[in-house]
This record gives C-alpha cells, structure tokens and sequence, in this order.
C-alpha cells in the first residue's frame, strides 16, 4: 500500500514542506525589497533556498525549503523510473528514466550556490523525457493524457524561455508555480491511471514470399 502510494505522499510531503516555508520567509521580493513575508504573486520558489532573504534578514524558511525540494524531487525521480517499466521500447525507456533520473539530480542543486547550472541542465532533460513520454502517450487511446501532456510541455517550455528570455520575467513567480502545479497533475495523471497495457509494444510485419 505505501510502496503503490509512495509518489503521491512524497509530493504531499513536499508541498507541505514548501508551504510552511512560505509562511517562515522573513521578506522581500522582486517587486519590493521591504515587502513582508513570502509574496505568491512577486517572490520565486527559489527565494525559499537562499541562507539570505530578499530583504537582507537570515532566512529561516530554507531547512523546510530544502528538505520539500528533497522529497519533491525524490518522489518525481520515483515516478520516472516506475513509468519508464511501462514502455514496451527499451531505449526509449531508458531515456524517460536516466533523463528524468538526471533532471531531479539537477533540479536539486536549485538549493545550492549552483543554482543556474542545476536550472539549466534540468530544463533540458526534463524536456527531452517529458517529449518522449508525450510520444508514447500519444500512441493510445487517452485523449485526456494527451491534452495533459502537451499543456505540461508547451507551459515548461513557456517558462524557460521567460526565464532566460527576461521576456515578462515580472510575471515568472506566477508562471513558475502555474507550471508546478501542472506538472504534478501531469506526474499523478500518468502514474495513477496509465498501465503497462497502454503501451503495446508494435510487432514487425514481416512479408513473406511465396
């Protein structure tokens, strides 16, 4: 039961984590630098990692920042290896796995004064594993995964390029958190009612000659 439920309640623990955070952070945010207390519309998740907050003061929401960026990506690193089980081609799993793998390794180092490369570099694995879940998906018959799948794609990519665009990078704490939210829809989705038999695997026809 624990093992069959283990992402679910990794994320549940993660958000909790994230959320008493947010209520820990001293203040400051892209829009004031004296604002009060965590801002959803103006402060970014990363603000919650940073030893100092925005508004100068020692910033006591980073142990419960860090130890939910911990069971997040645990628990999304868990959902890439249990999907990847369900893809009949084995390269293509490999590659949903390792760059999912790869990605939450990377997305870890947000925490760390290697923020930027960790950004970067998961950005784009978790880009190429979620194009290459997208493909299999789009080979069965679940229209509403399929919806799912492009909304999760075009609003992470959407987000990348505001980010390293600075194209209304005003608007990113927003987006970040819209592209979150999403994502563990996106996670808990194809965990909970995708299965092994969605994915056949294709038989070679082989013509033969009489």
């Amino acid at each position: 039961m624990l093992k069959k439920h283990s992402i679910l309640l990794g994320i549940t623990v993660a958000l909790l984590l994230l959320f008493v955070a947010t209520l820990q952070y001293p203040g400051g945010s892209q829009y004031s630098s004296n604002s009060v207390g965590y801002d959803w519309q103006n402060n970014y998740i990363s603000n919650l990692f940073s030893p100092k907050a925005v508004n100068g003061l020692s910033n006591t929401s980073r142990p419960w920042a860090i130890f939910g960026m911990v069971f997040l990506c645990a628990s999304f690193t868990l959902f890439f290896i249990s999907f990847s089980k369900k893809i009949p081609s084995k390269l293509s799993a490999n590659i949903i796995k390792y760059c999912g793998i790869g990605a939450m390794l990377f997305a870890f180092l947000a925490v760390t004064p290697y923020h930027d490369l960790g950004v970067t570099v998961a950005s784009i694995l978790i880009v190429i594993s979620m194009f290459y879940i997208m493909v299999f998906v789009f080979t069965t018959k679940l229209l509403f995964l399929k919806v799912l799948c492009v909304v999760c794609l075009v609003v992470s990519y959407s987000c990348n390029y505001m980010y390293y665009s600075r194209f209304h990078i005003a608007l990113l704490p927003i987006a970040q958190k819209i592209d979150l939210l999403i994502a563990l829809i996106w996670v808990l989705c194809l965990q909970y009612f995708t299965t092994k038999d969605d994915f056949p695997k294709r038989k070679n026809k082989i013509a033969v000659q009489k």
